[in-house]
């Protein structure tokens, strides 16, 4: 079954309009205003492949050039693996940090998997997403939460003494509560930014994962999101607490994709806040 449900949240929450979607090439322009970590790490990357039992995905890998680094597993929302994600995550690395954002839709399509400047007024376009969207469900986060993790443990850039990172934007949210209780044993720190369907009806509701997890959180929720499902935060704080897991839940004066620095509805400053509190997640949760 797909996440229908992460589906529906990101169409209530107008994220598939027309104004994101004319914003793919906005992403260079914007990382370059943005300030670079104290004592930036130089920074090396690469397009890889990764192994999984559903095929072979492509994704992107940046890492400080020289040493071993705590591991990011970045997953991307219903855009794909795209320049934007890459320059976000080499900004990521350049904090100290091995990072690998994936291509959640290779199994049907290498990225890019979004055309240039896409119009969702287009029913075909919609339609294309959509059916991406629907490809995805709890078993395929699982499997690639498994392959993804064992590839980043096989890499000399990554210190396996020091647990991962995992980070998802809109249906990437799903994707993180499972990744976090599917490798509890590696994954030490979650953070969600506007993500879809986090808490549902269904019995494979991610947010029912988290109590299989050891890791601590950083859910970011935007403004309308929060208006369109006002009891969502309520059920994931109380769930969180029940769990014993650590967890930072606050709803942003900002629209459903604002941290993508590529949507119209990018929001500087309060992407930057939910950047710095990610940062600091990271700092206590992965050291």
């Amino acid at each position: 079954m797909c996440d229908h449900d992460a589906m529906d949240v990101m169409q209530r929450a107008g994220e598939l309009n027309r104004r994101q979607f004319g914003a793919l090439g906005v992403g260079a322009s914007v990382i370059a205003m943005l300030p670079r970590a104290a004592n930036a790490a130089n920074t090396s990357e690469s397009e890889v492949t990764i192994k999984t039992p559903d095929g072979t995905c492509d994704a992107h890998f940046v890492h400080p050039t020289s040493g071993a680094h705590a591991a990011i597993l970045v997953w991307p929302d219903i855009f794909g693996l795209r320049d934007p994600f890459r320059q976000m995550s080499k900004r990521l690395a350049e904090y100290g940090y091995s990072v690998l954002t994936v291509n959640p839709f290779y199994r049907t399509q290498k990225a890019p998997t979004a055309p240039p400047n896409p119009n969702f007024q287009d029913p075909a376009t919609r339609e294309a997403l959509f059916k991406l969207a629907g490809t995805l469900n709890a078993t395929t986060h699982v499997t690639d939460t498994k392959a993804f993790v064992t590839w980043l443990d096989g890499r000399k850039e990554v210190d396996k003494k020091k647990k991962m990172g995992t980070e998802g934007y809109c249906m990437g949210g799903p994707m993180v509560l499972r990744a976090a209780a599917t490798r509890a044993d590696r994954i030490g720190a979650g953070a969600t930014f506007h993500g879809g369907g986090l808490t549902t009806k269904n019995p494979d509701s991610p947010h029912l994962s988290i109590a299989q997890s050891k890791a601590s959180y950083l859910i970011a929720i935007a403004e309308n999101d929060d208006k369109s499902d006002p009891t969502s935060k309520d059920i994931l704080r109380k769930t969180f607490d029940e769990a014993k897991r650590p967890a930072e839940i606050e709803v942003y004066p900002a629209q459903h994709g604002w941290c993508a620095i590529d949507s119209q509805v990018y929001n500087k400053d309060q992407a930057e806040k939910a950047w710095a509190r990610k940062i600091e997640l990271y700092k206590k949760a992965l050291a």
